[in-house]
């Protein structure tokens, strides 16, 4: 049996809890097909993201969900940070989006101006 760092082992748990996160919300082959469409740094598009990992069309239960797993502080927002690690929330080791695409979604979410994203603003993001 190969040897497995501790940084390893910190990788393989986190990837079982964000599958664990999103179970029964989303489908594993969803989430993978939705990470390699948006691999290349300046290629993530929120509204497409959301189609394909298939969020779109969930329950207003389930996007409650999602937005409780993306929202890491557990402030009741999303804020900015946050949003630069968005794809990490669906597969460790996922990269980061850029600032470009970061402040594009945020722009895209934040309606009130407050500079993050509320559970509302997320339900609606998630279903334009």
């Amino acid at each position: 049996m190969p040897h497995i760092s501790a940084a390893g082992w910190e990788y393989i748990r986190k990837t079982q809890e964000l599958k664990m996160a999103f179970a029964g919300i989303l489908k594993d082959a969803d989430i993978t097909a939705a990470l390699d469409a948006f691999k290349a740094d300046g290629s993530f598009n929120h509204k497409a993201f959301f189609q394909k990992v298939g969020l779109t069309g969930k329950s207003a239960d389930d996007v409650k969900k999602a937005f409780a797993i993306i929202d890491q502080d557990k402030s009741g927002f999303i804020e900015e940070d946050e949003l630069k690690l968005f794809l990490q929330n669906f597969k460790a080791g996922a990269r980061a989006l850029t600032d470009a695409e970061t402040k594009t979604f945020l722009k895209a979410g934040d309606t009130d101006g407050d500079g993050k994203i509320g559970a509302d603003e997320f339900a609606s993001l998630v279903k334009a």
